[in-house]
């Protein structure tokens, strides 16, 4: 197996993968703030997570990782009190839809799911650390964060820090990136805002202490992995150096990695465009879950991702070669013996795949490997030159390529419905089904076209989609 290699931002460069521990890897996921249901930019970079998560899972090692969720903030506090309720409360909503998101996108779970909410403490104790350092400075009941104490502020962004203004203060959690200043680590409470009393006072916590309170909490002071995207990278991700170096006097984390932004159909997405979609947005107008994520998984992670709803059919199509080769393979009738020529070409397959995603995460190369393999052995099949001793060996590459692409189970319409999404109706059981789809057979070879087009209409208002195979065969399946 190929060695693994990282760009890491710390640095710029790519490097080879070690962690601390050997076989196990500690890694942080910035994850959403749940004042509203996630968007497909926001997803392009948990699927990054994801792919990431569950190659080195293929690669064996075993996994710590926390994904945070961000349930106070300013907006969130805003949002509460508009509708009259606890942010606890407001954000319950959105936490559950984030979770049926990530499940519906086949988003492997965290080790550990956390929320800012239920670790005010860890927070607390934190900034007293820094208190103790004096790295703070308190200001009208709040307390700030003196960037001047930490001299390595900027190393990860690598941002021109010497023209930033000595103690102007930024209390806002959603100030823009030119505004790289001393920052709040803890808010006095403002009249009508929740607020938690605490041995520091009253208030609520800053943004950035949030993520460096959990992240040590759960995976030690120094971690290996620490991913998000690449606009958290400047103020938050260097902000939580600075708090959490400065209160260790250790290296925080010794990877960084940042997906780049998603365009859509070559513009930035904003709700004013109108180009502005959830996964709700797009379940509703017929996009199946696979199509999606093998979409938002397709180009390498460090590469702006144009989002447009051709590339989104043309993946559809992609998940659909995929899973008609599998169940070739599983279906398939094969003389009997093995052709060296093809375990030679399985195993060059095995061998691209895994080199492709150890080069920092190459999906497009990983990709590559797969539909090349499937292009070969499809031609070799159609000539009967593919043998029962063959077959184990590509359908254990396709195990491992799903291990990690997660695409070919054909569940996209029971996944949507079972998690409340909606979807074409399916009512009937299979024996109901298997009656319609022998009729249209029947139908068609009679030559009674106009019949066969009914029963097909048919079924595709109950949401079955019928595949008709060059030997006079058919496949049926559910969306």
């Amino acid at each position: 197996m190929a060695e693994i290699r990282l760009h890491n931002t710390m640095g710029g460069e790519t490097e080879a993968f070690v962690p601390l521990r050997a076989g196990e890897v500690r890694m942080y996921t910035c994850g959403p703030t749940v004042y509203d249901y996630a968007h497909i930019g926001n997803f392009r970079t948990f699927v990054f997570q994801d792919i990431l998560r569950r190659f080195l899972k293929l690669r064996g090692f075993k996994m710590l990782h926390v994904m945070n969720l961000t349930d106070v903030d300013d907006r969130i506090i805003a949002n509460a009190a508009a509708a009259g309720v606890g942010i606890r409360e407001y954000t319950e909503k959105f936490v559950q839809a984030f979770f049926a998101d990530c499940k519906v996108l086949s988003i492997e779970s965290p080790e550990h799911w956390i929320r800012a909410t239920d670790h005010i403490e860890d927070m607390v104790k934190l900034i007293e650390r820094l208190q103790k350092k004096s790295f703070t400075y308190d200001g009208e009941g709040s307390i700030y964060y003196r960037i001047a104490k930490f001299p390595a502020y900027g190393k990860l962004s690598q941002i021109d820090v010497a023209g930033i203004q000595a103690g102007a203060r930024v209390d806002n959690d959603r100030y823009e990136k030119e505004s790289a200043r001393d920052f709040a680590l803890w808010k006095a409470p403002k009249p009508g805002e929740h607020f938690w009393e605490t041995e520091i006072g009253a208030g609520r916590p800053g943004w950035h202490i949030e993520c460096s309170a959990m992240a040590m909490k759960y995976l030690g002071e120094t971690l290996d992995i620490h991913t998000g995207g690449i606009d958290l990278s400047f103020p938050h991700h260097e902000n939580e150096i600075a708090q959490s170096e400065a209160a260790t006097g250790k290296t925080f984390a010794r990877y960084w990695m940042h997906a780049e932004h998603l365009l859509v159909e070559g513009e930035k997405m904003s709700k004013s465009l109108g180009n502005f979609y959830t996964l709700r947005d797009l379940f509703a107008k017929g996009y199946k879950p696979s199509a999606l994520r093998f979409a938002l998984a397709s180009v390498p992670y460090r590469k702006q991702l144009n989002f447009t709803f051709d590339g989104l059919q043309q993946a559809a199509s992609s998940v659909e070669r995929l899973r008609n080769f599998a169940d070739r393979l599983a279906m398939g009738k094969f003389p009997a013996g093995v052709s060296k020529e093809m375990v030679g070409r399985i195993a060059q397959a095995a061998e691209e795949f895994d080199a492709g995603l150890s080069d920092d995460l190459n999906t497009a190369r990983g990709l590559a490997a797969a539909f090349d393999l499937v292009r070969d052995m499809n031609i070799a099949m159609d000539k009967n030159a593919v043998f029962q001793g063959d077959v184990a060996g590509a359908r254990e590459f396709l195990g491992n390529f799903d291990r990690v692409f997660a695409v070919l189970e054909d569940n996209d319409g029971e996944m949507l419905r079972a998690l409340g999404y909606g979807g074409p109706d399916t009512s009937g059981d299979d024996a109901d089904i298997e009656k319609l789809v022998a009729e249209r057979q029947a139908a068609r070879q009679r030559r009674d076209f106009a019949a066969s087009d009914r029963i097909r209409k048919e079924l595709a208002e109950r949401g079955i989609i019928l595949e008709d195979s060059k030997d006079g065969g058919v496949r049926w399946k559910r969306k």
